[in-house]
């Protein structure tokens, strides 16, 4: 028995399955934990009408999720340590995907790492006017995103900007991410981001549940039809020096010295 919160929820309220990512005091950063029971919550989604879409947020105010939890990443050792983390990362995004019902991230305040990959691959991103999305790990950790997460991104945004916003760590804010079609709407603030999630998902919740499905898996199959190996590139730079200064250096709350090593 414990009395700790769960760090992420699922309710169910009128066909609508809210699941909230629950950790306000890291910002929301994702255990491994987390993205398990994440990938199982969409892997077992009912497909006899008791679910219609589901919608997923943070708790806090503050985040949608701050990516990965990098105190974690203290256990990694062996290239096979980094292998097996991108593919379950991998895995889960893959869960998200293959979701048979409509998936909706609503986004408030940042959205970044495990948490921007997870809204990528959702079908429908909305946002708060606070939104903050990116990838800064060239300024803070030093590892990389797998073939397959790019690409995702990609197809959203364009590889150019995916480019441009790792190579500066810079974060994409409303306007941009409205004007890209990274996200379809901007809300003011967390309670109409909310609202209008709910009457999206009950609007999208009430489409032949058939047509939407097929369109999901179709589009996943055209995306996912050339497979990479990216495992040399993963291991290079989660087996690098790089990676340990960036990830104690951020723990520690001062700025990395890189030595591309």
């Amino acid at each position: 028995m414990t009395d700790q919160p769960a760090e992420i929820t699922d309710v169910l309220r009128d066909g609508i399955l809210w699941i909230t990512f629950n950790r306000p005091g890291a910002r929301n950063a994702l255990t491994f934990g987390m993205y398990d029971r994440l990938a199982e919550i969409c892997t077992r989604m009912p497909t006899d009408g008791t679910v219609r879409a589901v919608v997923i947020s943070g708790a806090g105010g503050k985040a949608f999720a701050a990516g990965t939890d990098m105190t974690q990443f203290r256990a990694f050792e062996t290239p096979q340590d980094a292998l097996d983390y991108e593919q379950q990362i991998d895995a889960v995004l893959d869960a998200v995907e293959r979701c048979p019902v409509p998936t909706i991230a609503a986004i408030n305040g940042a959205c970044t790492g495990g948490g921007g990959s997870i809204a990528a691959a959702c079908d429908i991103r909305i946002a708060s006017a606070s939104l903050k999305f990116g990838f800064p790990i060239a300024r803070t950790l030093g590892n990389c995103l797998a073939a397959g997460n790019l690409a995702r991104l990609s197809e959203l945004i364009g590889a150019g900007r995916v480019r441009e916003i790792i190579f500066t760590a810079r974060l994409i804010e409303a306007d941009e991410a409205l004007t890209t079609g990274l996200v379809s709407e901007i809300l003011p603030d967390e309670d109409a981001l909310m609202a209008r999630a709910t009457e999206l998902a009950d609007k999208i919740g009430s489409m032949a549940p058939l047509t939407l499905r097929a369109t999901k898996e179709a589009l996943r199959r055209n995306r996912s039809a050339l497979p990479v190996d990216d495992s040399d590139l993963i291991v290079s730079c989660y087996m690098s020096n790089d990676f340990r200064i960036g990830m104690e250096a951020f723990l520690a709350k001062r700025k990395p010295v890189w030595i591309g090593k």
